[in-house]
């Protein structure tokens, strides 16, 4: 615990007793750490930042002015337990971000991965669990018990309802209200938030094979037109997959689901 003699923290921030300020660190005027906050190396607070709770934050992690980082969940239920906020490295987290820690009844810790992006005026609710390489625009609201996973990207001004997960490399397009489940490398868009095909573009842009693209299509359209159930036709898609891209899909559709999905219209 402490301040690292290699910090830098300005005359009119306020650095609680206990918290650890960790190599290279920047913390900038007005800011506040708590005494429950471990900064890895390199971390950047630029100013009037406030990080609070039991709350740690990887390194080379950068943090925009007036972000509330660490506070006590929105949620009536808690009753003042001791839960955690965990941050990974190199995240940028811009202007009036909020991010809280976690309940009780969600497993006592809200966790963001690596490398994400977090936009103005973005909030992480209690609970959550996002990947890595995620990218929240301006405004998106995360409600409590999110799962994010790695390489998705969420417009702006879109809403996630509490519970939902959304699958790895996924892209919900703005003013979306997401209240169930989205599909691995999904493309969600609309005010209802309707599964609306594939994340194509991000696809090619992380280099996935053409042979993966082509048999991601073909798992979409089974779902979307084959006989049975929407859970009936997964199934047959897990006998006859040769895509990992696929069996990851059918994997996240036959997993535990508290929202149900967007299935294909």
């Amino acid at each position: 615990m402490g301040i690292d003699p290699s910090a830098q923290v300005h005359s009119n921030a306020i650095v609680e007793d206990g918290a650890t300020i960790g190599p290279d660190c920047i913390v900038g005027p007005f800011c506040m750490v708590g005494p429950k906050v471990r900064l890895g190396q390199g971390v950047e607070l630029k100013s009037h930042v406030v990080v609070t709770g039991d709350t740690e934050i990887g390194d080379e992690t950068v943090i925009f002015p007036f972000a509330v980082i660490g506070e006590i969940p929105q949620d009536l239920k808690f009753a003042g337990e001791d839960t955690k906020l965990v941050i990974g490295k190199r995240n940028r987290i811009r202007e009036h971000v909020t991010m809280n820690t976690g309940t009780a009844g969600g497993g006592y810790v809200t966790r963001v991965g690596d490398d994400g992006l977090f936009m103005a005026g973005c909030h992480v609710a209690h609970d959550a669990q996002i990947g890595d390489k995620v990218i929240l625009v301006n405004n998106v609201a995360v409600a409590g018990h999110v799962v994010i996973e790695d390489e998705v990207i969420v417009g702006g001004l879109s809403g996630l309802h509490q519970w939902v997960r959304v699958g790895r490399g996924a892209i919900i397009g703005a003013l979306s209200m997401v209240t169930a489940d989205v599909l691995p490398h999904a493309l969600v868009q609309g005010p209802r938030g309707e599964l609306d095909g594939l994340n194509l573009v991000g696809l090619k842009r992380r280099g996935v094979a053409r042979a993966d693209i082509t048999a991601l299509r073909a798992a979409f359209l089974m779902l979307k037109q084959g006989e049975g159930s929407f859970q009936e036709r997964a199934k047959r898609l897990e006998e006859e997959a040769d895509s990992d891209y696929v069996r990851e899909m059918v994997a996240f559709i036959l997993g535990d689901s508290d929202r149900g999905f967007l299935t294909p219209s």
